[in-house]
């Protein structure tokens, strides 16, 4: 297990959705800012709340320039389920084997049941990761207002030093 930080590349994950569409992370959120969501399952009235809650947040997502996915161990009725009951806009993946993510991404993985523990990344438009926050349990995990923040404060900082960069070329 590998834990990522600040900087590091996201490995590649494929993100398998109902429907047998998947996208290979971190390249289908290129260009703009993702949020990468493993979380514990359906079953996880902590997770359904998290889940609800980017989807409340779309619109300020959106204008933020930030795409979110999500992934799982849970088959692909019980996502497909998932999906539908919170109406979900986003791409939620099912059946992870939880060892080859935990591998790749250092997500922790349940002892007895052998589901991931809550883990979430922001990344940059080239795909490095910004933030991981890592969870050995139900609680602590990414937030959208908190990822928002971190995002316009990002882009505020790219701006001035662009903005710095200039006026010291001409002077």
């Amino acid at each position: 297990m590998t834990l990522l930080h600040p900087g590091d590349p996201f490995p590649t994950v494929t993100l398998t959705q109902p429907g047998g569409q998947t996208l290979a992370l971190p390249d289908a959120l290129a260009g703009g800012f993702g949020v990468v969501l493993f979380y514990r399952g359906s079953w996880c009235p902590y997770c359904n709340a998290q889940l609800r809650a980017f989807q409340r947040a779309t619109d300020a997502l959106i204008e933020v320039g930030a795409k979110v996915v999500a992934l799982s161990i849970d088959d692909e009725h019980t996502t497909a389920e998932l999906i539908a009951k919170h109406g979900l806009t986003f791409p939620v993946g099912h059946s992870a084997d939880a060892g080859t993510v935990s591998a790749a991404a250092g997500a922790f993985v349940d002892p007895e049941g052998g589901f991931l523990q809550s883990t979430g990344f922001v990344l940059d438009p080239s795909g490095n990761v910004v933030v991981s926050v890592y969870s050995s349990g139900a609680i602590g995990r990414l937030v959208p207002e908190d990822v928002i923040g971190l995002i316009r404060y990002l882009r505020d900082q790219t701006a001035t030093e662009e903005h710095a960069d200039q006026l010291s070329r001409l002077v």
